[in-house]
């Protein structure tokens, strides 16, 4: 609770009585600083000195002093009293002694500071005075904290209803003013605010309006509603609290002190003001103020900070009921809209219905004097209309009427002479006329008009028109003075004018068919029989040119398009019934053009027609034959129930071929390929059946011809694979995916390693390093195998300089580059780019090389032996060659075949064993290397070297490595 306080430590004045009054005294002191004044008064009445009671609520704030005038300051003498370890401070200059009486736990308590220079005054307070004290300090200490809490709780309630009544307000039914009112009372309730405005800011066009404002001394200073320019405000409270961004509080004379700039007041001077600028987040939206003009320091900080919480509430209460506000007024006008909307409709309509009424008595059967009287009814429940008459120029220029209906003068008028009446000038001017007798005196004083009896009160007239020229008038006229014609009745007119007119058109149009009808009919008639003939020898001609369309022109067969159509048919067929079997057969003439090319195309259009008439001899109704160009043939079998039925069509068209021809008085023996492809259910179109049927044909073909083939569906994934790996292929070429790898070429007495074979290699993203014979086939039939070579000997010959100058490096060659005439100089001028010599590099080629164009070969190896490149004839023993050719060309080594190195040890031994020995004499004979390939143990090694090979490759001495691994290891 506080401090003990021993009598060493307390002021030593004259002895004291305790007395209960005393005590009682105490007791009565409702606050603490009434305590703090009755301490003073208690301890300066007894020493007759000077004495202060300096206190705090919270020592770490501000501090209050009893009595608040003394001679020196106590205060800072007090402060270094509080903050001593003894809690006693003396102050010989001035002869003044401070000294710390009640400290609480919280914080709060006093320190008394008297006189101490001759002593006077002395004497300490009683024991039982002084805990008396303490306990009174510390009980009004926690007292006065509690009332502070339930003060702040019961500020932050009202604050908490007041946001409550303001989002009641924001989401109730009650206007804008009845809003603002109720959020004026609500402030009322916080704070005093009699007098308050409510403004909100628009900084695109730098103006306010003050939605709500209540003065009682300036009431007509502001049009409350209106926007108001910030220029007619400038440099006053509002202004500055729109610019400066910060609340401003107190008297007016004090404001001056708070703002940017000079003040410029505008209204009244405050007693007190309380203004703050409203915010959402860091734009100013407002400004929200409340000022008292006759008490002042009404306003508190606690208030600027409550006013500046409930502005930013008040601001989203305010938007919420003008965008409340706003929409109900858009949905006001959008409602006044729709209904204009729907009454526009609803006229529309019934304008729509009477005008589609009037459409169909445009083709009614009943007499014009009933269709027009019809006209007048529907007319009639539109508008007012009693008087209507239809006026039409007849054929001899005259005015007649063609209906007439007047309630002042019932009789039709005759028909006459084209004049100057009313009916006249409106058909003259070819425009709508609306007239009563005050608009028609101009025309009449003109001499335009010639009336023929009293304008009518309203006089309405619309001209009818076909086309361009104006036929006759529609006119409706009114004798009373209640029934006028004005602009909606001139555009109904005007839209019944044009179906009248349509009407009698058509009408007029309809006499003049019947008139022409019987002329035409007999012309008709004559025109008809004509036709007939026509359309015959046409159709005669379209089934020629039909038939010509869709078949082959040398062997009357269908051709592809008709072949498509049909096809497609059966397709449909089969896939709605699955029991509907098909099969499409691919026929090819074998070796077609060597007969086109040695006995002439006329010998071949003839072998062509009896390879047609032979086709239809093998089918039955109803397959089909078709040429489909060249001497390619398709044959559509219909109606199959397995795929035997037709392997047997298949069997009788190579039976069928096998005959021999008579052409150009010759005897031809022909052949011919069938590939079948059966209808499933994943065909989607004829084009897929039949590249299936002819893909099975060319399998035919490369089987050896004179056969047949069935296409098994995995062929075409196997295309697609061949297709995909095609791409793959081209994207390793662009990014340098092909590699050489390196495998050592040893002698056998020492394993030193004297050269390497570099061989292809892939590396591929996925599926890692790849061998030639994943890709190769489908490298040389794409045509990317000759630039694969090149990246491969370009990327070999880079790595044959740091081989070792004793160690040569073989490149394999395929046999087209050794019939090119450019390779030799390409690959020599590889060699030099790279300053290799000659002589560490050589080639390695097969023996079908040296079959095909020998003499070209032999001259290739024959340049690039003469430059130093040596050859290699590898895998011999495999080929065609024979140890008697290998001597016509110029061969620096021999690589015997890994199948003859395999069998040493095993049943055929002693046949390898000879081929090898005859190989090694010849070699010896010629003066060639040896080199053993695919040596994998060490009993073959040792057999080798028995024989006298002193060169080997294979497994034993090392697999194709990456030449990182090589080359970083020796």
């Amino acid at each position: 609770m506080g401090d003990a306080v021993t009598g060493e430590q307390r002021l030593q004045c004259e002895p004291m009585a305790m007395t209960a009054e005393r005590v009682i005294d105490l007791l009565r002191q409702p606050d603490l600083a009434s305590l703090a004044a009755w301490l003073a008064r208690i301890v300066g009445g007894a020493s007759g000195g000077p004495a202060a009671v300096v206190w705090s609520r919270s020592w770490g704030e501000a501090v209050d002093a009893v009595p608040v005038a003394m001679e020196d300051d106590p205060v800072p003498l007090a402060r270094a009293a509080w903050a001593a370890e003894g809690g006693v401070v003396r102050d010989e200059s001035a002869g003044r002694r401070a000294e710390r009486i009640v400290r609480t736990a919280r914080g709060a308590g006093c320190v008394l500071v008297v006189g101490d220079g001759d002593g006077a005054g002395s004497g300490s307070l009683p024991a039982e005075l002084f805990e008396a004290l303490r306990l009174r300090w510390s009980e009004l200490a926690e007292l006065e904290e509690l009332n502070a809490r339930v003060e702040n709780l019961q500020q932050a309630d009202k604050v908490q209803r007041a946001l409550f009544a303001i989002a009641d307000m924001a989401s109730s039914d009650m206007d804008m003013d009845a809003m603002l009112s109720g959020l004026h009372r609500i402030v009322g309730g916080l704070m005093y605010a009699e007098n308050l405005y409510i403004a909100l800011y628009d900084a695109a066009r730098d103006a306010i309006r003050f939605l709500y404002y209540a003065d009682v001394e300036d009431p007509e200073l502001v049009r409350p509603g209106d926007w108001m320019a910030m220029a007619e405000l400038e440099r006053g409270l509002t202004w500055y609290l729109i610019h400066d961004r910060h609340p401003l509080r107190g008297p007016t004379r004090e404001l001056a002190c708070q703002v940017s700039g000079p003040l410029r007041l505008i209204g009244s001077d405050s007693a007190d003001f309380l203004g703050v600028p409203i915010l959402a987040g860091d734009a100013v939206r407002g400004v929200i103020v409340v000022q008292s003009y006759e008490r002042g320091d009404c306003y508190s900080e606690a208030d600027q900070a409550v006013l500046a919480f409930v502005a930013t509430h008040i601001l989203t209460a305010l938007e919420r009921k003008q965008a409340q506000a706003e929409l109900e007024r858009r949905v006001a006008e959008r409602t006044e809209a729709l209904a204009r909307e729907v009454r526009e409709r609803e006229r529309g309509e019934r304008l729509q219905r009477a005008l589609f009424r009037i459409a169909e008595l445009a083709s009614s059967e009943a007499p014009q004097d009933e269709v027009l009287a019809r006209v007048h009814g529907i007319v009639g429940e539109l508008i007012h209309a009693p008087n209507l008459y239809i006026a039409l120029i007849a054929d001899n220029g005259w005015l007649n009427f063609a209906y007439y209906a007047d309630q002042v003068d019932p009789k039709t008028p005759p028909a006459r002479p084209f004049g100057q009446g009313l009916t006249e000038h409106l058909i003259r001017e070819a425009r709508p006329l609306l007239l009563d007798p005050e608009s028609a005196e101009p025309l009449i004083r003109s001499g335009k008009v010639v009336p023929r009896g009293p304008v009518p009160h309203s006089w309405l007239g619309v001209p009818l028109r076909e086309g361009d020229r104006v036929f006759g008038a529609l006119v409706v006229q009114s004798y009373e003075a209640s029934v006028t014609y004005g602009e909606a009745e001139r555009e109904l007119m005007e839209f019944v004018a044009r179906q009248v007119a349509l009407t009698i058109s058509r009408r007029r149009a309809i006499e003049a068919l019947r008139q022409a009808h019987a002329e035409l009919e007999a012309r008709v008639e004559a025109r008809t029989r004509e036709l007939r003939a026509q359309i015959a020898e046409r159709e005669r001609i379209e089934q020629q040119l039909k038939h010509q369309v869709l078949h082959d022109a040398l062997t009357g067969l269908p051709n592809r398009g008709y072949l498509r159509e049909r096809l497609e048919q059966v397709m449909a067929r089969s896939r709605r019934d699955a029991r509907l079997g098909y099969a499409v057969l691919y026929a090819d003439v074998d070796r077609f053009k060597i007969i086109n090319d040695s006995l002439g195309h006329l010998a071949g259009d003839e072998v062509l027609r009896e390879v047609a008439r032979r086709l239809k001899r093998c089918v039955r109704e109803p397959d089909l034959v078709a040429r489909l160009g060249g001497d390619e043939f398709a044959i559509l079998l219909e109606g199959i129930e397995a795929p035997e039925d037709a392997v047997r069509v298949a069997r009788r068209i190579i039976e069928a071929m096998d005959a021999p021809l008579q052409v150009a008085g010759r005897e031809i023996a022909t052949s011919t390929s069938v590939g079948i492809a059966m209808g499933e259910a994943t065909y989607r179109s004829a084009d897929e059946i039949l590249r299936d049927a002819d893909d099975a044909m060319y399998r035919a073909k490369r089987s050896g011809r004179h056969r047949f083939e069935i296409h098994d569906p995995a062929d075409n994934q196997r295309a697609l694979d061949v297709l995909a790996m095609e791409v793959e292929l081209r994207h390793a070429l662009a990014s340098g995916a092909f590699h050489p790898f390196l495998q050592p070429i040893v002698r056998l007495h020492d394993r030193d390693v004297v050269g390497y074979e570099a061989l292809l290699r892939w590396r591929h993203p996925e599926r890692g390093v790849l061998a030639p014979a994943a890709f190769l086939g489908v490298a040389e039939d794409s045509g990317l195998i000759e630039p694969i070579d090149w990246m491969l000997f370009e990327r070999s010959l880079d790595l044959a300089a740091r081989l070792g100058a004793q160690r040569y490096l073989s490149i394999n060659v395929a046999p087209r580059f050794l019939r090119q005439t450019e390779f030799v100089g390409r690959l020599l001028g590889l060699v030099r780019e790279r300053g290799l010599p000659p002589g560490r590099v050589r080639v390695e080629i097969t023996e079908g090389a040296m079959l095909d164009t020998p003499e070209k070969v032999r001259n290739t190896l024959r340049e690039l032996a003469e430059n130093g490149v040596a050859a290699v004839l590898d895998d011999f023993g495999t080929g065609y060659s024979s140890l008697s050719r290998v001597h016509h060309f110029p061969l620096r080594a021999i690589k015997v075949d890994r199948s003859f190195v395999s069998e040493l040890g095993g049943p055929n031994d002693a046949g390898s064993r000879a081929v090898i020995r005859a190989v090694l004499t010849l070699a010896e004979a010629l003066d060639m290397e040896v080199v053993a390939e695919g040596v994998e143990t060490e009993e073959q090694r040792d057999a080798l070297q028995a024989m006298g090979c002193s060169l080997a490759q294979g497994f034993l001495f090392g697999r194709p490595g990456d030449p990182a691994g090589i080359l970083g290891s020796g």
